[in-house]
């Protein structure tokens, strides 16, 4: 059975109203899902008609709020994400394919959570906050406390992710590298690297672990200009697994080479901004 309520009020209803509901974004990623039955909901929750879940809007703070509808396309193609928000630009023109951009949303993406998707460590580089609403009200919750496992966020079963806050920022830049056996593919190994004016760096790790990985100790490294140091930090801490990817033995020995680049990527675009 597929649901098409007009409204978020509508739509957290129909997902409490029976336990085995699934809310429906672009479908990009669940449809597949849905295809190759790992997972079979007795009813689906469109959320193509919810107004609230679209659009972007700068609030008084300088936070910057994506609704969760937004499409992988719009935001590779968002005017207001300069400097350390290009992160997330890259991030989304390095998903799938222009059919896959055209269809899929940030809130689809990040709800499922699949450790080798192109948003959480963008999102995590970025101090991002996820927006959720359920029967029980709205909680902000950071993006580095959101992923919590494989396949596995803190999003309750009768919770939507309704938007995406990204922070005030000043100067600098964000730089996300992707490596993958063909462009669009899931990732092997990714880094988001953003680098603020007045000089501190998060370096984030993804698909090599069961949530995005970052070390306050080695975006110290980093900011010291220890590139080294902080790769090798950043290897030991990975938690990579065995798959038609790539071994975990692969994924480890890369992660020093790709964040050196994109830290040297990252400062000369800090620097000539």
């Amino acid at each position: 059975m597929l649901h098409r309520p007009e409204t978020l009020a509508e739509a957290i209803g129909l997902l409490t109203s029976r336990a085995d509901t699934r809310a429906l974004a672009g479908g990009a990623s669940l449809v597949a899902m849905l295809n190759a039955r790992l997972v079979e909901p007795s009813a689906l929750v469109s959320l193509a008609r919810v107004k609230e879940l679209r659009g972007s809007k700068a609030l008084a703070d300088g936070t910057l709020r994506l609704g969760a509808m937004m499409r992988h396309r719009e935001l590779a193609e968002h005017m207001s994400l300069p400097g350390p928000r290009g992160v997330l630009k890259q991030a989304a023109r390095a998903i799938a394919n222009p059919t896959i951009r055209a269809m899929g949303t940030i809130g689809g993406s990040i709800a499922l959570d699949d450790p080798g998707a192109d948003y959480p460590p963008a999102l995590v580089a970025l101090s991002a906050t996820i927006e959720l609403v359920g029967a029980a009200g709205t909680r902000l919750v950071p993006a580095a406390e959101f992923f919590v496992d494989w396949y596995a966020t803190v999003l309750s079963a009768d919770e939507l992710v309704v938007a995406v806050h990204l922070p005030p920022v000043g100067g600098g830049a964000g730089v996300y590298h992707k490596l993958a056996r063909v462009a669009g593919d899931f990732a092997i190994v990714s880094v988001a690297v953003v680098r603020h004016g007045q000089g501190r760096v998060r370096a984030v790790i993804g698909a090599c672990g069961p949530r995005p990985l970052s070390l306050p100790e080695a975006d110290a490294e980093l900011e010291r200009g220890k590139i080294a140091e902080a790769g090798a930090m950043l290897a030991e801490a990975a938690d990579p697994v065995d798959d038609s990817r790539a071994s975990a033995h692969y994924r480890r020995r890369v992660i020093p080479r790709m964040l050196a680049r994109a830290f040297a990527e990252a400062s000369e675009q800090a620097y000539s901004s």
